[in-house]
């Protein structure tokens, strides 16, 4: 029933290995493990997958039995039986499995990009957005508008809250989906999402405005956001210096991948989750995203208009993949002549 979502799952993170290993060896370098404090890469499966099983399993049992020990027990195995099926075991494996391998893959190339393409283009984008605000600078607007102090420290927490929305997500819908579809649907989707990534990174290299133009920063409060660049900076020195040879550099900005994830998770949750506050806090939550990160200088306009085309990409072939269906209705006119058009 899944399995050309399955099949869209292992293509996707083979080719995304395949690509990151090819290009180790032609640089005579070897692949890193971006997350290596998790313990040897052998375990990482095993523990990514442990952990969303743990995540359902644990808390519920605890809620359930009001913390009554014999309880405990047949709770736990009653959740087994009802929720974790044969179905839900692959979703979660090869979920968890092939989006694995798909970032780390992503985090490897992106290291590799100053070493395979020695080219900038963080000028032209520059030139676009001064040319888009009539000759101003975009961050430069946003902080005579929003202030430098209050509003830096917000926008910092927004941006970094991405870093663990990025496996808290994947988790909630691999786990959690009542419709097992909808949760290859996300799989397949950040896969795809994060390779049309990589793919932008070496069509289009830059470095962002926050590296190329710091000056235009200088007056933004010392935020965790701030230090993120600060240490960015040092790692991509090091790294291209060859002072660092086991680390991996982070600094890419065409496009903006948090543009496209927090969009993608905000499509998702409008498609699949009726709470309205939920669907809010992810519209929200991309909106807020978006103005962080031309405020901080991670990124041009233009990387922000890519990572959503990313999204809308990402989002609609990972929905074909995965058997859902984009059509519209017109239902029959009411008694005062209106119409609606949803979308399923």
């Amino acid at each position: 029933m899944h399995r050309r979502a399955q099949i869209s799952l292992v293509v996707i993170a083979s080719a995304m290995a395949a690509w990151a290993i090819a290009t180790a060896v032609h640089l005579d370098k070897g692949l890193l493990d971006p997350d290596g404090f998790l313990g040897p890469a052998w375990m990482r499966g095993p523990l990514l997958v442990g952990g969303a099983l743990l995540a359902d399993l644990l808390p519920r049992t605890l809620w359930k039995s009001k913390l009554n020990f014999s309880q405990m027990p047949d709770l736990f195995r009653e959740r087994l039986r009802a929720h974790w099926n044969r179905e839900r075991i692959v979703l979660v494996v090869m979920g968890v499995v092939c989006f694995y391998v798909t970032y780390v893959s992503y985090r490897n190339l992106k290291s590799f990009l100053p070493f395979v393409r020695d080219v900038n283009f963080d000028r032209d984008l520059h030139l676009i957005d001064r040319t888009l605000m009539f000759g101003h600078e975009p961050a430069t607007i946003l902080h005579d508008v929003l202030g430098t102090t209050v509003s830096a420290q917000f926008l910092s927490l927004i941006y970094l809250w991405f870093l663990p929305l990025v496996p808290l997500a994947l988790t909630a819908w691999v786990v959690w989906a009542r419709d097992i579809a909808h949760g290859y649907w996300f799989a397949v989707s950040q896969c795809i999402a994060w390779s049309l990534g990589t793919i932008s990174y070496y069509a289009l290299p830059t470095l962002g405005p926050g590296f190329e133009y710091s000056w235009l920063y200088q007056d933004l409060a010392s935020t965790p956001s701030s230090k993120l660049m600060e240490a960015l900076i040092d790692g991509r020195q090091d790294v291209t210096g060859n002072v660092l040879t086991d680390a991996v550099q982070s600094v890419a900005g065409f496009a903006s991948l948090h543009c496209a994830i927090t969009l993608l998770v905000a499509l998702m949750i409008q498609a699949t989750v009726q709470n309205r506050i939920l669907r809010w806090v992810g519209w929200v939550n991309f909106g807020v995203t978006v103005v962080a990160t031309v405020y901080f200088g991670w990124h041009y306009i233009a990387d922000d208009i890519a990572g959503i085309a990313i999204a809308l990409v990402a989002f609609y072939v990972g929905g074909l993949l995965c058997n859902q269906k984009f059509e519209r209705h017109h239902p029959a006119p009411d008694s005062s002549g209106a119409t609606e058009s949803t979308a399923s």
